[in-house]
């Protein structure tokens, strides 16, 4: 049992790949769509690369809505979150956060967070799909996301 409350959603990896290449395809949206276990996103305008709190990106969704995505907490190759949102309107309240904990030069703990504490209780269509995103589908973005970024072995 845990404290952690049932509307935010953890999932951590270890990936054997530097925490900075593995950051280069978080942070930059136009890579998003293509390790996204979610199998939520569409699509994302290059260009768009995360450098710091305040920064905001433009995604589109595969059912073709479009979210600007707020980043709140940025730390270079190590830790990145952002609050999506319709475009020029405030965040109803969840966010995505990425987390990496170098272990080695070569091997990065990956922790994806999915935070919908903050959604208001009261608007059904947010919650509902909110609980549609569970930890095995955090672990396919994880997996994704070392495929992409893992050297084959020899």
């Amino acid at each position: 049992m845990t404290d952690e409350p049932a509307r935010v959603v953890r999932a951590s990896r270890e990936i054997e790949a530097p925490a900075e290449r593995i950051f280069e395809l978080i942070a930059d949206p136009s890579q998003q769509p293509s390790w996204d276990g979610n199998d939520n996103l569409g699509e994302a305008q290059p260009g768009q690369r995360v450098h710091a709190v305040g920064d905001a990106f433009i995604t589109t969704l595969k059912n073709g809505k479009v979210r600007e995505n707020r980043v709140i907490e940025f730390e270079e190759g190590r830790r990145i979150a952002w609050q999506p949102a319709e475009p020029g309107q405030e965040a109803p309240g969840h966010l995505w956060r990425w987390e990496l904990n170098p272990l080695s030069a070569t091997r990065t703990e990956v922790t994806q967070t999915y935070d919908w504490s903050a959604l208001d209780p009261d608007d059904v269509r947010r919650n509902t799909r909110a609980r549609w995103t569970t930890a095995d589908r955090l672990e396919a973005s994880l997996e994704l996301l070392a495929k992409a970024t893992e050297r084959p072995q020899p």
